[in-house]
């Protein structure tokens, strides 16, 4: 299995970002001035987008050149852009769990950015794993959460964007009902990106006991406060009762490791 190499660090190569696509902004131009004048004052190493604003980091992400150039070969909008760090938080799970038993699978896979992104970091189309992709593909979107090119069309150019990928299955339905048409016995990675907590406690009920010891679930949401603070609230009763806890982390995602 061919490994993405590890890029070294130049620690006289100070990697900042910036992105103006926040939420929850009630004067964005006040604010965006504002950050303007307080940027110059930060130490090298600050990343500035998707609600996070940091400074005096290293951004692994944006020195990892396997990483860019997947990320980069993927974007397709500002928001597959502002979720740099997001998307390498994936890349990094997948790195891990492609060394393990058992399949990789994404609940919420829309057009397929986040999967593509982290299987043309560990191979493009000579990943070794299959790929399970669940979405309803077309414009059923959860309350509040419509997205552009959520519509009959989607399915097709997903499909087609997927072309050459042999390893990718994309399972077109409501979730849990659509793990009937397809479903691993065994699973590495789990990526759970709903923007529900009925449907993301559903997919834990359907998909945890097939994530295998070491294997990594993250949860796109789980960090993030309203409106999303439903399904963390959900999905802190679920894993409390098996004696598991979620680490959140600054991106707004959470992370679990299976025992």
């Amino acid at each position: 299995m061919a490994l993405p190499p590890l890029t070294p660090l130049d620690p006289n190569a100070h990697a900042t970002f910036g992105f103006p696509l926040n939420w929850g902004i009630q004067d964005p131009e006040k604010f965006y001035k504002l950050i303007q004048e307080m940027l110059p004052l930060l130490a090298p190493g600050y990343y500035l987008g998707d609600n996070l604003l940091t400074w005096q980091r290293n951004l692994s992400l944006f020195h990892d050149k396997p990483f860019v150039q997947a990320w980069e070969t993927n974007i397709q909008n500002n928001a597959d852009r502002v979720i740099a760090w997001r998307r390498f938080v994936l890349a990094c799970a997948g790195y891990h769990c492609v060394q393990l038993d058992g399949d990789f699978v994404e609940c919420g896979a829309f057009a397929g950015s986040g999967m593509k992104t982290v299987m043309d970091y560990l191979g493009g189309k000579a990943f070794p794993k299959r790929f399970y992709g669940y979405d309803t593909f077309d414009y059923h979107p959860v309350a509040e959460h419509a997205q552009a090119g959520q519509d009959e069309t989607l399915y097709p150019r997903v499909v087609k964007r997927f072309e050459g990928y042999d390893q990718v299955t994309l399972v077109k339905g409501l979730i849990p009902e659509s793990f009937k048409t397809a479903c691993p016995d065994k699973i590495a990675y789990l990526h759970i990106d709903l923007n529900s907590a009925t449907y993301e406690v559903a997919c834990l009920e359907h998909l945890f006991d097939k994530v295998v010891p070491s294997g990594l679930i993250v949860l796109d949401d789980y960090e993030w406060s309203y409106p999303y603070q439903d399904q963390k609230i959900a999905e802190d009763k679920w894993f409390e009762a098996r004696k598991y806890r979620v680490m959140p982390l600054p991106t707004g995602q959470g992370l679990v490791i299976k025992r």
